[in-house]
C-alpha cells in the first residue's frame, strides 16, 4: 500500500534553492566578460562567424 512521503522542510528547500540560484550566477559571471571579449573583438579562444 502506498504511504505518503514527509514534507521537506523550510531549510532544506532554503538550502537546495540557493545552490540552484549559486550555479546560475557563477555561470552568467563566466559568461559576461566572455561576451565582453567577443564584442570588442579580443576573444582569442572563442571562435565565431561574423557577416559583414
Amino acid at each position: 500500500m502506498a504511504v505518503p512521503k514527509k514534507r521537506t522542510s523550510k531549510s532544506k528547500k532554503k538550502s537546495r534553492k540557493t545552490v540552484w540560484t549559486e550555479k546560475a550566477n557563477r555561470a552568467a559571471v563566466k559568461a559576461f566578460p566572455l561576451a565582453q571579449s567577443i564584442s570588442t573583438g579580443r576573444s582569442n579562444s572563442f571562435y565565431y562567424y561574423t557577416t559583414k
